[in-house]
């Protein structure tokens, strides 16, 4: 169960919003389809949107009426509510909360076995707490909370404390319907990482935990049906080269070429999108025999209208950017890729980083991802080719 209501008001519709270029909602419900001991992955949401979203990531939706949909609602009013629409006979509902984007099935169905087994009747995340705690009196003075003030043990010789995470909770069901709570009988704690134990409440947390899932990616394999890239930055390193006569020069990788037409053989449908309009950039799409659009300003719509034509799903398309203006781009397909050197805004919102810099073999490492065929991109040594940007002849790339 994924409570998952429209009406958040700390980050408007928190349930959509992305990291790593997945929705909080959709990472929810991977996670949860992920864990063996779920048979079945309901949302209850009030909202038109997150039901949309909710049924293409493969969750059953179950709509919430108006009077549980308010601040006042509790997540426990939700579940049961959900629970009475399903005919379904469920001996173990798992709560998981799409405000916790790192979630390991394998915590999630270690708390399911332990619940299964008759050990527990409800098992819930926590990360150890070293913290020592303090609140106030009326008077504004601190008061120490679970401690001694006067003695300060260390960590090692003091009682280990939980934090609660508010990822999952594993409740035997008769349990939950009776108590009306998350909480009754016998109660234990799943231990999880550190590193899985953030939440998403405000803004600044939306942001930091996107920064922190830029470093957490280990991606072996793009499952996509199509690959769109960004010209400069990308396929180049992002610099020109001046001459005295005015004539401008770009440097791209010989490996990115022998990268593309693997693709094209395979049938993969391949787009260089660029804001740029210039010669060159036509001439190495010929070379490359890919599609080509050049001059746009608005990437997300051009891609639309593309995937539109080949009859592609979004979601099953990459677009690989460096820069601010690809962050457009990057809603508009379900697979949001930014080279290494890219600015920190594309990073953070990218689901994946490449290992390779543009024009380093950045392109080259994509498309060994799509057909599997390797894990690092290869060396920027290869890098040697030259194309020339000078307005009238655009002179093509040699090589691939």
């Amino acid at each position: 169960m994924i409570p998952a209501r429209g009406g958040s008001k700390g980050i408007p519709l928190k349930n959509l919003q992305k990291i790593a270029g997945k929705t909080l909602l959709a990472r929810a419900i991977d996670a949860a389809r992920a864990a063996a001991g779920i048979d079945l992955v309901v949302v209850s949401t009030d909202h038109d949107g997150i039901a949309a979203e909710a049924e293409r990531a493969g969750a059953r939706v179950v709509r919430r009426p108006e009077a549980l949909a308010d601040d006042r609602a509790t997540s426990e009013s939700a579940l049961i509510h959900a629970l009475g629409c399903l005919e379904d006979d469920i001996d173990i509902t798992v709560f998981i909360q799409a405000t916790s984007p790192f979630i390991n099935p394998e915590n999630v169905d270690a708390a399911i076995a332990r619940v299964a087994g008759g050990g527990a009747d409800v098992v819930f995340s926590a990360v150890e707490d070293h913290s020592f705690l303090w609140t106030l009196d009326d008077s504004g003075g601190a008061v120490a909370v679970g401690h001694d003030a006067a003695f300060r043990p260390r960590r090692q010789d003091r009682p280990r404390h939980f934090n609660e995470t508010g990822a999952f909770y594993v409740m035997r069901t008769q349990g939950l319907l009776a108590a009306g709570h998350r909480f009754f009988g016998r109660i234990e704690v799943e231990e999880v990482p550190a590193e899985d134990a953030r939440e998403i409440d405000t803004l600044s947390d939306l942001t930091l935990l996107r920064a922190m899932a830029a470093g957490r990616r280990d991606v072996q394999h793009l499952d996509v049906d199509a690959v769109v890239t960004d010209f400069d930055g990308v396929h180049t390193d992002d610099a020109v080269l001046l001459s005295e006569d005015g004539t401008e020069s770009v440097r791209v990788h010989r490996g990115d070429g022998m990268g593309v037409a693997a693709l094209v053989r395979a049938g993969v449908p391949f787009l260089i999108l660029s804001k740029e309009r210039n010669p060159v950039v036509t001439r190495r799409a010929q070379k490359l025999r890919v599609d080509v659009a050049q001059g746009i300003d608005d990437k997300a719509t051009a891609i639309e209208a593309w995937m539109r034509e080949r009859g592609l799903d979004p979601e099953r398309v990459a677009y690989v950017g460096n820069d601010i203006n690809d962050l457009a781009a990057f809603s508009a397909v379900g697979w949001p890729i930014a080279v290494a050197d890219a600015h920190p805004a594309v990073l953070a919102a990218a689901r994946t980083v490449l290992e390779a810099s543009g024009g380093q073999g950045a392109v080259r490492e994509v498309c060994d991802l799509v057909l599997g065929t390797g894990e690092q991109p290869l060396p920027a040594a290869t890098a040697t080719a030259t194309a020339g940007r000078t307005g009238t002849d655009g002179r093509a790339p040699a090589g691939p």
